[in-house]
């Protein structure tokens, strides 16, 4: 790996994840993939471990340590080939928790965020709407103050642990007049009268459990408002960055995993009495792919290094989804490809490699709404801030 970004206790972490993962998650994988839940036990385990604590500052409870932890445990967690369990594991760390860590107050804390780096609570962001899709400033859901307590009513969708999640993030407008300025964030209990869930049947992730979530007259303590009121809108923009790499990260990672595994498959796999590693039809893709990837992964590390610097890099975040979601993407279906038919059986990985990925280039904002943030920052010379206390 590389010593640019990545010390000798990066490593020992590294090693000891991936040590961890083979013991405690490779063993039930097939078992979650086909039930589509992932039993409740190996939450407490990742808290026990450390695990969901690694970006939470230490006086919260958590380890906070440098994003690089973050780094390793996504790219490690793509390589055990279940995008689902690894969606819900991220879902919850760096979804739902960073609205915690960043605009909870001391008694959320208390309440949600504690549980949350020990795995015995997980929760879920609520963000996509049924007729929104990206577009987060045009939401329906409403959350109106009355006394004490805010009404929350409308419904969400694409919901990552919705189903089975502890408590949900949850975007709604408390002021219809202000549009994407009247939107506040706030953190709902799942036991909360009016909540109800459907769980969508997925062409991949088929481990995570993905949600569409009714609110109906849910009564929201104001206590439970995240940050300040109607500032919802830029918290969400701000920690699309992280998401957003997140997601490039990721997809830099199962490109990775898919082409080492290929490379195997095809030093053994023998054609016309030779190995299919030695046609240069083949090595000379395989070079092209290669450095396709070692392209998004260089320009991952250096956005992930500037993030860590408290730098602003929505753009670049950007960036790096659109482009390492799609070369995952090619990279996955040239790789299934070099695997002939065996690449098309579920015994082997890239089966679920396949639908798995399909999903990059479409959730956290799909490809053509990140490609128009990229055109009106460089062409309308839009700059987005972040949100301000």
């Amino acid at each position: 790996m590389q010593s640019m970004y990545f010390t000798e206790e990066h490593q020992l972490f590294r090693q000891s994840l991936q040590d961890f993962l083979q013991k405690e998650v490779v063993p039930h994988i097939d078992k979650w993939e086909e039930t589509g839940t992932i039993d409740k036990f190996i939450w407490e385990k990742f808290g026990e471990m450390g695990y969901f604590g690694l970006a939470t500052p230490e006086k919260d409870g958590g380890l906070g340590l440098d994003l690089f932890y973050t780094v390793i445990l996504l790219e490690e967690l793509q390589k055990i080939n279940s995008g689902g369990f690894a969606a819900a594991i991220w879902a919850h760390a760096y979804l739902a928790m960073t609205h915690l860590n960043k605009e909870g107050d001391d008694a959320i804390k208390k309440q949600y965020l504690e549980p949350s780096i020990a795995g015995k609570m997980v929760g879920c962001l609520c963000v996509t709407e049924p007729f929104g899709g990206s577009d987060v400033a045009g939401m329906r859901s409403t959350a109106i103050k009355k006394g004490d307590s805010y009404i929350l009513n409308g419904s969400k969708t694409f919901i990552t642990n919705g189903v089975y999640a502890d408590y949900m993030i949850v975007a709604a407008k408390t002021d219809t007049s202000m549009g994407n300025k009247g939107i506040s964030i706030f953190v709902v209990d799942r036991k909360s009268k009016g909540v109800t869930a459907n769980k969508l049947n997925k062409l991949g992730w088929r481990a995570s459990d993905t949600a569409e979530l009714a609110f109906d007259n849910v009564v929201v303590p104001a206590t439970n408002l995240m940050g300040e009121e109607n500032k919802g809108f830029s918290y969400i923009m701000e920690h699309f960055a992280l998401e957003r790499l997140i997601m490039g990260i990721n997809a830099h990672a199962r490109a990775e995993f898919a082409l080492e595994y290929a490379l195997q498959y095809m030093s053994e796999r023998e054609a016309f009495g030779k190995r299919i590693n030695t046609f240069q039809a083949l090595r000379h893709r395989i070079a092209d792919l290669y450095a396709d990837i070692d392209m998004c992964r260089e320009y991952n590390y250096s956005v992930a290094y500037r993030l860590d610097k408290g730098e602003y890099v929505v753009k670049e975040a950007t960036i790096s989804k659109l482009k390492s979601t799609k070369v995952a993407d090619e990279v996955i279906h040239e790789c299934l490809q070099f695997l002939g038919g065996y690449g098309y059986i579920e015994d082997y990985p890239l089966a679920r490699l396949f639908r798995d990925s399909r999903l990059g280039p479409i959730g956290g904002g799909t490809s053509e709404i990140l490609r128009e943030i990229i055109a009106k920052m460089v062409i309308d010379k839009k700059d987005y801030k972040p949100a301000t206390n």
